[in-house]
């Protein structure tokens, strides 16, 4: 029995469930036939690679070494395919895009439109998640790009600078304090009830680490793991909130106030994994995106 693709794929479904039962469940086989296969590649490759004798099935370190090469060996195969069916013409092609949900309020937008509008035959395929995860997904080959922030960033991963965003207090539009263009005293927050990102977010942190450094104890009312849930808040509620300053660029009905002194910006940058092969879509993705970032004034990185 000669090895075959899908013998390396129910060895890492086995391996990444710790089950044969919910490994055949994911691959849709039965499990007398995945064991039987995954025999197979055991007699073939000469080694046993599952141990099968604990709760739950392990890789043996045989089998952690050759699912290590096996995962190489299927990313490399997948950009394979991609690398052969993508057109530099961009009458069609696929890209998938990761990144940290702060971006979904002013960026990924405006970003679908313009790819949209210029190419049309290119389907987006875009997730969010934090940017620890974005960081392995690429290594993963499980997107082409991501938008996130510098660093320190995994082995493996090229990040080239977009723009520098600020961060601000935002308010709704009608809100009159303080007077138009005039900056808040970051004292004044420990008297304000805000709405503010949940903890499991990196602009929380970066909001905290901010109000800690002033000694502001603020009044957090709201706390919600949705960027647009905090814009409906503070556009219907006297709460304001602390965000991007771009996310008032497309919402008119909220009010960017600066804060003094300034939060420490933050640099967004273009993610990718180094060495992989980049498909016509992405590379037409990188050129739009910072076309995007000059036409809207954002700051240079």
């Amino acid at each position: 029995m000669g090895l075959e693709l899908r013998h390396l794929r129910y060895l890492i479904a086995v391996a990444e469930h710790g089950s044969f039962t919910r490994a055949a469940e994911e691959l849709r086989i039965s499990q007398p036939t995945l064991s039987q296969q995954i025999r197979q590649l055991e007699r073939t490759v000469g080694v046993q690679l599952l141990d099968r004798t604990g709760r739950a099935v392990r890789l043996t370190d045989a089998g952690a070494t050759y699912a290590h090469y096996a995962r190489g060996a299927l990313r490399d195969l997948a950009a394979a395919e991609r690398a052969v069916t993508d057109l530099a013409d961009l009458s069609r092609g696929h890209l998938r895009l990761a990144l940290t949900p702060t971006f979904t309020a002013y960026l990924v937008g405006p970003l679908t439109a313009e790819l949209h509008t210029a190419h049309p035959g290119i389907t987006l395929e875009v997730r969010e998640m934090p940017q620890d995860r974005i960081e392995s997904g690429l290594l993963a080959d499980e997107h082409d790009l991501g938008l996130a922030f510098h660093g320190p960033h995994l082995p493996g991963i090229a990040a080239a600078p977009l723009f520098t965003e600020t961060l601000g207090l935002v308010t709704a539009a009608g809100a009159s304090d303080p007077p138009g263009g005039e900056a808040l005293p970051v004292r004044d927050l420990a008297e304000r009830r805000l709405a503010l990102l949940s903890g499991d977010f990196a602009t929380r942190g970066h909001i905290d680490a901010y109000l800690a450094a002033h000694g502001v104890r603020p009044h957090v009312a709201v706390e919600a793991n949705s960027v647009q849930a905090l814009i409906e808040i503070v556009r219907r509620t006297p709460l304001a909130t602390v965000l991007p300053d771009a996310v008032t660029h497309d919402h008119p009905h909220l009010r960017p106030v600066p804060l003094e002194p300034a939060l420490p910006p933050r640099t967004v940058t273009l993610l990718r994994r180094q060495s992989a092969y980049e498909s016509a879509a992405a590379r037409a993705f990188t050129g739009l995106v910072r076309r995007l970032v000059r036409a809207r004034g954002y700051r240079p990185a």
